[in-house]
């Protein structure tokens, strides 16, 4: 029994170890949208939770601070200063996160529709 199991954990070692790669290089790509890179972030940390691993929200809260794409520096600053991210929901992250996202596009459409009115 001992032997059959023994084997089990090694290859869970082995799939953790695989897992904190994928989450080590975990990075928002630019043309991706909030709720897809939480959703990756979100699967690699299930995965390593489920496997054992101690995955608290905070820690994720923070992988996830730091990772963001550039566009998001003002709002990453903004969150650091006046929350504390060490208990923060990932809920609330994504929420205020989304929110800014939004913004963020609407000001583009905006700008866009001026620059249009500007050469017509």
């Amino acid at each position: 029994m001992k032997k059959k199991f023994g084997g089990n954990e090694r290859v869970k070692w082995s799939l953790l170890q695989t897992l904190r790669r994928d989450f080590e290089v975990l990075e928002m790509k630019n043309e991706e949208n909030i709720d897809d890179y939480l959703g990756r972030v979100m699967a690699v940390s299930n995965k390593m939770r489920s496997n054992g691993e101690d995955m608290s929200d905070s820690k994720i809260v923070e992988k996830i601070l730091r990772t963001l794409t550039d566009k998001f520096k003002y709002v990453v600053v903004a969150i650091e200063e006046s929350k504390d991210t060490r208990k923060m929901m990932i809920d609330d992250l994504q929420r205020s996160l989304s929110v800014h996202e939004k913004k963020f596009k609407k000001i583009s459409h905006e700008e866009g529709d001026q620059a249009l009115n500007l050469r017509g």
